[in-house]
């Protein structure tokens, strides 16, 4: 069973920059731990909140969000609708306790109103199979995809070059028999398109495979997905190239790699290019990683400053959520700084862990950055029965 992959907690926290003065505030006084870095970060208790549910979905995994408008910034108290999407989903009932019956699927999404914490503008969506039991939105069906293979989800964006169609990278995984830990890995690596005004839980999507690695180990070679930067104007880019930058994660030591295209060539894989340390190149080979100790999911989110914020979970399942600044979105990144540690949020259990940080730009008011973390448990199903609300506690 690939428990260890489901969320126990989701927990948000503001990163907030002083724009004035084009530096952050940290949140203990008098303390700087970069000369080029301040920051200030404190919990988001509104938007934990916002996930704590007793009926129907009650926890996910991962956590994407897009604004529908293709602006990646936030949506500033319009009515623009953010696409939230969500790796293994728990579905059931609490009542005092968890009751029997509930149920796991492969993903799910939310659609949130305005772009505020607030649960009347949030609706969840999921599939329903033949015998009307919950089943996941999105569902490997590419040409070489094998029987037993489900998705797990990365970032993605609204393709305002190509009518608006929404984009999202897929892992194709496959679990691996006999194996309680991690019992699991990656075939395949995906590209899901979904047209431009299909509804949840979307009934027309495309789906093609990402020739890149295609074969090899994906857990040492890499694939793509693990974040996504979308530098043009029509997204809101501050210091906009043009181009879309995709991250992705390799090897133990966690390495992340990146490609680049212009938007409107995103299926034409022939055209992608690739930054080998010094430039970008055509040769998937010659690929370098820009930074290494992070984790599988990520975001890279530019700074008014002209600067690039890399956000993510040091070390894949450390304790600290952490950043690095870089020059360009192909850096060179400085190095590590912590801004956040979660050990307050494991004390409940010595099974919990953390993982995958990312920064969350559509639900970011101006001058904060809205950023979660995954917590699971090593004993989920012992943790989960014990303390369901656990999945979305607040810090």
């Amino acid at each position: 069973m690939r428990i260890l992959r489901l969320l126990v907690i989701i927990l948000s926290i503001f990163f907030t920059a002083a724009l004035n003065c084009g530096c952050f505030t940290q949140a203990k006084q008098d303390e700087q731990l970069s000369p080029e870095l301040k920051f200030k970060a404190v919990p988001a208790p509104e938007w934990t909140a916002l996930f704590k549910r007793n009926h129907g979905w009650f926890g996910g995994d991962g956590i994407y969000s897009i604004a529908l408008s293709g602006l990646e910034k936030g949506a500033n108290g319009n009515k623009d609708s953010v696409l939230i999407w969500f790796s293994d989903t728990l579905l059931g009932d609490i009542n005092d306790s968890l009751e029997t019956g509930f149920t796991m699927i492969n993903n799910s999404v939310a659609l949130l109103t305005g772009g505020r914490p607030d649960s009347s503008a949030l609706q969840f969506y999921w599939n329903k199979n033949a015998g009307h039991h919950p089943s996941s939105v999105f569902v490997p069906n590419t040409p070489v995809t094998q029987k037993g293979e489900y998705y797990w989800l990365g970032d993605g964006f609204v393709n305002t070059e190509r009518n608006n169609d929404i984009y999202i990278f897929g892992y194709r995984i496959k679990n691996i028999p006999g194996q309680a830990v991690f019992g699991f890995k990656q075939t395949g690596n995906t590209l899901i398109r979904i047209p431009a005004g299909d509804k949840p839980p979307f009934k027309h999507i495309t789906q093609m495979e990402i020739p890149f690695f295609q074969g090899e180990n994906a857990d040492s070679l890499g694939s793509f997905g693990a974040g996504i930067l979308v530098n043009t104007k029509k997204a809101g880019a501050p210091n906009a190239d043009g181009y879309l930058y995709i991250y992705g994660v390799r090897g133990k030591n966690k390495e992340v790699i990146t490609a680049r295209i212009l938007p409107q060539a995103i299926e034409q894989f022939n055209e992608w290019k690739f930054w080998n340390g010094k430039s970008w190149t055509a040769d998937i080979k010659a690929i370098q990683p820009i930074a290494n100790r992070a984790s599988n999911e990520m975001s890279v989110t530019p700074l008014t400053d002209g600067r690039y914020l890399m956000v993510f979970q040091k070390d894949a399942i450390g304790t600290h959520v952490a950043v690095r600044v870089g020059a360009s979105p192909a850096g060179p990144f400085g190095p590590i700084t912590d801004i956040y540690d979660v050990k307050d949020d494991l004390k409940d259990s010595p099974n919990l862990f953390p993982y995958n940080a990312k920064a969350h730009p559509v639900l970011s008011q101006p001058g904060e950055l809205l950023i979660s973390y995954n917590i699971n448990s090593f004993d989920f199903l012992g943790d989960i029965k014990s303390s369901p609300t656990y999945t979305v506690r607040g810090l």
